[in-house]
């Protein structure tokens, strides 16, 4: 009879995400090696993704926050969460409560899934890519990345979106400082504009 406790942390396809096993193997020793870290535990990882889509139009489309959020779903593999307005701007026509994005936080098996995805299938699709700034940075080591096509990504079936839309999305990462961040995420492959 097999034993419950069994070891959780195995994914159930019983291998570990690619991204994963190249930061064990990879990134792990040259990250100590070049920062000189005197605990494996100092070494940056990824803690979580949080991909955000605002929708200004959901104001005029009530069907806007339905496309979207069925895109997001797609993309990440996870429902994603309406975000609503927090206060009335009589400027925008919004009032307090209003659906106007919505965004999703990918942890574990799915961040890492997904951020292998992004780095080697979606941003080279991006027409005229140049790399990305290292100046998205925010003091702490996490990265923002601007995605002006949500279309960029091979899940999104480019014939059935009612609209192409922007999206952010936040690398969140252990790193203490941007230095650690940036040489980090270099190593896992993501391609910054050389200096």
């Amino acid at each position: 009879m097999p034993d419950d406790n069994t070891n959780q942390s195995v994914p159930s396809s019983g291998r570990a995400p690619r991204l994963l096993q190249k930061i064990r193997d990879e990134i792990g020793p040259e990250m100590m090696k070049e920062f000189g870290y005197s605990s494996v535990m100092q070494i940056p990882r990824l803690d979580k993704v949080v991909i955000n889509i605002g929708l200004g139009e959901a104001l005029q489309n009530a069907k806007a926050i339905e496309s979207v959020t069925a895109d997001l779903s797609r993309i990440t593999g996870q429902r994603p969460v309406t975000t609503k307005a927090k206060k009335s701007i009589a400027g925008f026509k919004i009032r307090e409560g209003m659906p106007i994005g919505a965004m999703v936080t990918i942890r574990g098996r799915r961040m890492y899934e997904f951020t292998d995805r992004l780095l080697n299938a979606s941003l080279p699709r991006i027409r005229d890519f140049q790399g990305l700034s290292r100046n998205s940075f925010d003091g702490r080591g996490n990265y923002s990345i601007g995605i002006r096509e949500h279309t960029i990504f091979p899940e999104i079936d480019y014939n059935s979106i009612d609209r192409i839309r922007g999206m952010q999305i936040v690398i969140v990462t252990s790193a203490v400082n941007d230095q650690e961040g940036m040489r980090f995420l270099e190593l896992a492959g993501m391609p910054f504009i050389r200096n």
